[in-house]
């Protein structure tokens, strides 16, 4: 590769990476959070938290975590009923594993949430700690 073309490609490479690390300020905040740290979190809440079950409602009537409202993620509709939640009040999100918070978190990134909270293991990972259900 000759010099003009090395210096192009290594400020496009540059220009890149500092759009990208400017970008990265303005992202929404998602903490994983194991079992143990969920249960501490929701024992003592911060302010206005909403505690989001996104699997279906069959899942949902076998059992949840107490407080939870259930909007399924892979339901019609999903985007607009998180909607109307407050995308400045922090969410704790959860599903059966975790695949399913995942891509609910990054949907709601998109919508501009910015205080999320994603159970990791999902309600197994909760169930398997030997912590509280209700049905």
């Amino acid at each position: 590769m000759n010099r003009s073309r090395t210096r192009l490609l290594a400020a496009f490479v540059l220009g890149g990476a500092l759009l990208l690390s400017a970008c990265g300020g303005d992202t929404a905040a998602t903490e994983l959070v194991s079992a143990g740290e969920a249960h501490v979190l929701l024992a003592e809440p911060p302010a206005g938290l909403v505690v989001l079950d996104v699997r279906t409602p069959e899942e949902f009537a076998e059992s949840h975590l107490a407080g939870a409202i259930n909007i399924n993620v892979e339901g019609p509709g999903f985007e607009d009923a998180v909607s109307d939640l407050d995308e400045n009040a922090p969410v704790f999100v959860y599903c059966r594993t975790g695949r399913r918070s995942a891509n609910a978190i990054t949907i709601m990134q998109d919508l501009g949430f910015a205080d999320l909270y994603d159970l990791d293991g999902g309600i197994v990972s909760w169930a398997h700690a030997g912590l509280p259900t209700e049905r």
